[in-house]
């Protein structure tokens, strides 16, 4: 009890340390800005981005000092370009060499104060013509044709460049965003939780200098967004650090290897045990681990597409297909430790956990060891469930023999979000009764932490009674067609039929044979003619779309695509973040076909559908 006083009043102390930058108003624009970079990746590699570097160099830096000595050469605030934005952001994300090379170009740390974001919808027209005066010759927005077709200028000629390599430095950064760009991390109390563990790393760092003890602390993802955040506040993150610890902390991102055994891996590790010593709390939390690699894109260019606008008619099919929309949550869970355990039993012991009511994501009992029985080796399990009902834990002997149970709820955290991470003591109820009067009940100490609740893409699979007719399969549809005798059933995750589907030859009163309708069923006997073909187009949901299978698909090329008022292209295997959670029994590569939505806000791509056989194919709805 003593040593659970002391952890609390460390992190009441870690949560004094003083930050002149209102962090969390700041991360909700650092991941916009993000997303936007992640829209134009033509700024992560390739021919455009040596220019952009050179932009940076000969027009930004230098009108930026300009600008921080006299603000009265520009009326409003400073508006960057997208490019030069991107490279003065991955500079500043190494604090220690942004300022030796700001001080040693221009006498002084280049800071944002007075500067906007060029994706915040300030008005950039006072820059632009303030730039145009200075540049006549260069545009103010990088012509990304232009940039990649010229020869790139010689930067070294410049009069102030830094020779910090700057392409390395934003090839380090590109896989960022994937780590941060899920749905909860823009999340209220999700950013509040991540800046007061931001304040505990810090605290960390400096009660390890003052003890001369040496740890390469590796930060969590929610952390690493608020440490990118304070930082790209130069002069606020060398003050505040300063006046921390006596110098400006370094930034290392040049180790990205988690292999076991390796810098990052065993600083993790420190940093883990380290945490949990100090603090007495958990330092793994729900949506802000690793993700593991960055799925490879479809395209490496941007796709614009300017469809047609949705018909009434469209929007009134919108309803046809009616599934029930799922919240979804990542759990990470723990068992620290158990009390008031019989000697019998000591060591002997571990949990089985399940949830106490049916969920779709989540329905099996899975086993943990408790962390103060195992000889300190850790277990954690992460797993999506849905955020209602009560996560339940049973105590099991080495015999397998139940010695009591207990539960936490979810939805009492979770409806409305109060906060993301709880650590108690949970008392057991016998199995056996006659034993709740027990004054020293065996206790469990359970961890969890979860995410605030985000819809779940939703599963629906195509079921043919008649599998091998792979000639009357709904793709691709194209050529020649042998109707389909039998119906297929679209279902959701529970088997519950949302509709049934038949093709069926039109009913023009003059049909032509290569005319085809595909007709949906609803369970309550409504018909709706969803597609029909007329020899060259497909007409669905009453719209004209245009189905083009690729004459000679390549390996990694779209087997066909569907245009209309969305643009969709149809690959072979599973692409972007899609794996096959729910075809166990399909291993293939071949079993499985993706989706991928383009669009002005998804130029790259934006995965909806995977999973495929011919008796079986699962759609993934978001």
């Amino acid at each position: 009890m003593e040593k659970e006083k002391e952890q609390t009043l460390e992190w009441i102390e870690s949560q004094k340390i003083e930050i002149s930058v209102d962090l969390f108003a700041a991360a909700k624009k650092h991941l916009h800005f993000l997303g936007a970079v992640d829209r134009n990746r033509w700024l992560y590699d390739g021919p455009a981005l040596p220019r952009a570097i050179y932009r940076y160099n000969a027009y930004w830096l230098p009108l930026l000092a300009k600008y921080t000595e006299s603000s009265s050469i520009c009326e409003g605030p400073l508006v960057p370009p997208l490019d030069c934005e991107w490279v003065w952001h991955c500079h500043r994300l190494n604090p220690v060499r942004y300022k030796s090379d700001c001080e040693q170009l221009y006498g002084r740390v280049l800071d944002n104060s007075g500067v906007v974001s060029s994706v915040s919808g300030n008005s950039k027209s006072l820059t632009e013509a303030l730039w145009k005066r200075l540049y006549s010759t260069e545009p103010y927005d990088l012509v990304l044709d232009k940039a990649i077709s010229d020869q790139p200028e010689d930067i070294s000629a410049l009069e102030k460049c830094t020779t910090y390599d700057l392409v390395s430095a934003v090839k380090r950064q590109c896989p960022f965003y994937y780590q941060v760009s899920r749905a909860h991390v823009d999340n209220d109390v999700f950013l509040q939780e991540a800046v007061a563990r931001y304040k505990a790393f810090l605290y960390l760092i400096k009660r390890n200098r003052e003890s001369s003890v040496k740890l390469f602390c590796v930060p969590t993802y929610d952390i690493d967004l608020i440490w990118h955040t304070h930082q790209l506040h130069a002069l606020s993150y060398g003050n505040d650090l300063t006046k921390m610890i006596g110098k400006v902390l370094e930034h290392d991102d040049t180790d990205s290897d988690r292999s076991k055994g390796k810098k990052v891996d065993t600083g993790f590790s420190g940093t883990t045990a380290q945490w949990e010593e100090t603090f007495g709390r958990r330092y793994w939390k729900a949506g802000a681990m690793n993700r593991g690699n960055t799925p490879k894109p479809v395209i490496t260019s941007p796709y614009v597409w300017s469809g047609k606008k949705s018909t009434a008619k469209e929007e009134e099919f919108k309803n046809v297909i009616q599934y029930q929309e799922v919240k979804a949550i990542e759990v990470i869970l723990e068992i620290v430790g158990i009390k008031n355990l019989p000697d019998a039993h000591k060591g002997k012991v571990f949990v089985v956990f399940s949830k106490t009511q049916p969920d779709s994501l989540f329905n099996a009992e899975r086993r943990l060891t408790i962390l103060s029985e195992s000889c300190g080796e850790k277990q954690v399990a992460l797993f999506h469930c849905e955020p209602t009902g009560e996560l339940s834990f049973q105590v099991m002997s080495s015999k397998s023999k139940s010695l009591g149970f207990t539960s936490l709820s979810l939805s009492e955290f979770l409806f409305p979000v109060t906060k993301l991470s709880v650590e108690k003591w949970l008392e057991l109820t016998p199995t056996k009764r006659g034993k709740t009067d027990d004054p020293n009940p065996i206790s469990l100490r359970v961890a969890v932490s979860f995410t605030p609740p985000t819809r779940s893409p939703t599963v629906l699979q195509l079921v043919q009674a008649r599998p091998s007719l792979k000639d009357s399969c709904f793709f691709p549809m194209m050529g020649k067609v042998r109707l389909a005798k039998s119906v297929t059933r679209v279902v959701d995750e529970t088997e519950t039929e949302v509709i049934s589907l038949q093709m069926r030859n039109s009913n023009d009163a003059t049909p032509k044979a290569d005319r085809r309708q595909v007709i949906g069923v609803k369970e309550c006997g409504e018909t709706y003619v969803l597609a029909e073909y007329d020899g060259s187009f497909w007409s669905l949901l009453d719209s004209k779309w245009s189905l083009k299978q690729t004459s000679d698909p390549t390996k990694d090329g779209p087997m066909f695509e569907l245009s209309g008022t969305r643009m969709v292209k149809f690959y072979s295997g599973r692409k972007l973040e899609y794996e096959p959670k729910h075809n166990a029994k399909l291993k293939s590569e071949q079993d499985f076909m993706t989706a991928v939505e383009f669009s002005k806000q998804h130029p790259y791509g934006k995965g909806e559908l995977a999973g495929f056989a011919w008796n079986c194919i699962c759609f993934h709805t978001q």
